[in-house]
C-alpha cells in the first residue's frame, strides 16, 4: 500500500481510550449522578449545584473549589463511589454551600496560619451544621457524640450560628480540642480559596466569582421561599446566606456614600468630534484629538463618621474600625483630591469633632486617639449638630453619615436630608431602627 494511502487509513482508526481518559469520563458521570441525587431533595439549589465546572486534580484527596471549578481526584472519587456513594452527596453539597455562604471570600484579613485554620474549621462546622439540620435523605448521617456536643454548645450561646460567630467561639478552645474538631468536620480541601497574598489578577477573579455567587445565593433563596422546605431548614439556610456580610460587603457598602462630580484629569475616552472631523478634512488622514481635561467621577467628597462612645464600646475596637474604614476608601481610590471626613465622638451629646483631609491627618489622629464620653447613648444630638454645620456652610456636599454603635439608644424620628447608616457590632432590635436608615451588621473580628 502506498505511504499516502496508509496515512489515510491510520487517520480513520478509532481513538483508543487511555486509562486516564476513562477515569475522567467515569468521574464526570459519577458527579452528574451525585448532583441529581441532591437535586431530588433540594430542588431550590438547582442553579448552585451546576455552577461549578468539574476539573480533575490528581494531587487532591477530597473536593476543592475556587468558586469557578470543582476540583476532584479521579482515583479518590471512583474509590469512594464504590464503597460509600452517599458520602459524595454530602461532600458535593458541602463544597457548594461554602460558595453560597461566601466562605471563600469573607475570611478575616491579616491572618496567620493559625487563624486561617480556625476560619476554615469555622466554615466547615457552619456548613455541616446546616446540612445536619436540614436532615435530607441524600445527606442523612448518624451524628457523633462530639458533633452533637459542639452543636449544643453553639445553640446555647443563642447568638445564631454562622462562620463568623463560630470563629469567635473557637478562640476559647484548646489546641487538642481544635484538632479533634478538625478531624470530625473535615470534608473538603480549602487549598484553592483566595488568599490576601494572591496576585492582583487572582484577587480580581475572586471578586468576580463572589459577585456571581452572591447572585446565585439570592436566586436559591427565592426558589426556596417558593417551595415547601421544612421551616427549620429554611430559616437556617436563610440565616447563613445573610451571615455572608463581611469586610468585602462593607467595602461595597461604602460606595453608596459617593457623589458624582467633575474632577480635573485627562479623559482619553472622550474627545471633541469637531476637532476630529476638522483634522480629517484638513489633513485627509490625520484626525485631531483633544481629550477632555475633566471627567465625571463618583467618589467621596465629604463624609461624617459618628462613633458611639458609650460604655459598651472599646477604644481599640473604635480605632481599628476607623483605620479599616479609611484604608478601604483609600485602597479603592474613593476620595476626590480635596475631601473632608469629619469624625465625631458622642454618647448623649457630641464630645469631640475632628476633621481629616488627608492620610497623614488620619494617621496623626489614630496615634493619639482616645475615647471621649462614656455616658448613655442618644443619637439625636449628632443629627442636630450635622444639620447645624450644613446650615452654617461648614459642610457643603455631604455624602452621608456612618454611625458606629451598639444600637442601644434613642433614635431621631425625622429623616435627615443625607444618607444615614447605622453600623452594628452585635445583634440589634430591627423594630427600633428608623425605616429610613440603612443598617449593616459588622463582625468584630473584621477589626481585630
Amino acid at each position: 500500500m502506498p505511504l499516502r494511502n496508509f496515512k489515510k487509513e491510520e487517520n480513520r482508526m478509532p481513538h483508543i481510550q487511555t486509562q486516564r481518559e476513562w477515569e475522567e469520563e467515569m468521574s464526570l458521570k459519577v458527579l452528574s449522578f451525585v448532583r441529581n441525587e441532591i437535586y431530588m431533595d433540594l430542588r431550590f439549589l438547582d442553579i448552585a449545584l451546576s455552577a461549578l465546572v468539574p476539573k480533575a486534580d490528581s494531587a487532591l484527596k477530597a473536593f476543592a473549589t475556587d468558586g469557578a471549578y470543582l476540583y476532584f481526584s479521579t482515583e479518590q472519587l471512583l474509590r469512594v463511589f464504590k464503597t460509600n456513594a452517599s458520602y459524595l452527596d454530602r461532600a458535593y453539597l458541602h463544597t457548594t454551600l461554602h460558595c453560597i455562604f461566601s466562605h471563600l471570600w469573607t475570611a478575616p484579613e491579616q491572618q496567620d496560619e493559625e487563624r486561617r485554620r480556625r476560619w476554615n474549621l469555622a466554615c466547615d462546622i457552619a456548613v455541616e451544621y446546616t446540612i445536619d439540620k436540614m436532615d435530607k435523605p441524600c445527606t442523612k448521617r448518624i451524628l457523633s457524640w462530639l458533633r452533637q456536643s459542639i452543636y449544643r454548645e453553639l445553640e446555647e450561646q443563642k447568638k445564631g450560628i454562622s462562620a463568623a460567630i463560630i470563629y469567635r467561639f473557637l478562640k476559647e478552645k484548646e489546641p487538642e480540642e481544635l484538632e479533634a474538631l478538625q478531624r470530625e468536620f473535615y470534608t473538603d480541601d480549602h487549598c484553592y480559596w483566595p488568599k490576601r497574598e494572591d496576585s492582583r489578577a487572582k484577587q480580581q477573579s475572586a471578586l468576580e466569582q463572589k459577585k456571581r455567587w452572591d447572585k446565585i445565593a439570592r436566586q436559591s433563596r427565592m426558589e426556596q421561599q417558593r417551595g415547601d422546605e421544612s421551616k427549620e431548614g429554611e430559616e437556617l439556610l436563610a440565616a447563613q446566606i445573610s451571615a455572608a456580610k463581611s469586610r468585602r460587603s462593607y467595602r461595597d457598602f461604602l460606595q453608596r456614600f459617593t457623589v458624582l462630580r467633575e474632577e480635573m484629569r485627562l479623559d482619553p475616552d472622550e474627545f471633541d468630534m469637531n476637532y476630529y472631523t476638522y483634522g480629517l478634512s484638513l489633513y485627509k488622514n490625520m484626525p485631531l484629538i483633544e481629550p477632555l481635561e475633566s471627567r465625571e467621577s463618583r467618589k467621596i467628597q465629604e463624609l461624617v463618621v459618628a462613633i458611639d462612645t458609650s460604655y459598651s464600646t472599646s477604644g481599640e475596637l473604635v480605632e481599628n474600625f476607623l483605620r479599616e474604614t479609611f484604608t478601604i476608601l483609600n485602597q479603592k481610590n474613593s476620595f476626590f483630591q480635596k475631601f473632608k471626613v469629619r469624625i465625631l465622638q458622642c454618647d448623649n451629646q457630641v464630645r469631640r469633632d475632628e476633621v481629616v483631609e488627608n492620610p497623614k491627618d488620619m494617621e496623626r489622629l489614630l496615634q493619639k486617639f482616645t475615647i471621649t464620653g462614656g455616658g448613655s447613648t442618644d443619637f439625636r444630638p449628632v443629627f442636630a449638630y450635622v444639620n447645624e454645620l450644613i446650615e452654617q456652610g461648614e459642610i457643603g456636599n455631604l455624602g452621608g453619615l456612618l454611625y458606629f454603635t451598639d444600637g442601644r439608644g434613642t433614635y431621631p424620628k425625622k429623616r435627615p436630608e443625607y444618607r444615614t447608616a447605622f453600623l452594628f457590632l452585635e445583634e440589634f432590635e430591627e423594630e427600633e431602627v428608623p425605616p429610613w436608615a440603612m443598617r449593616v451588621k459588622l463582625e468584630a473580628e473584621e477589626f481585630e
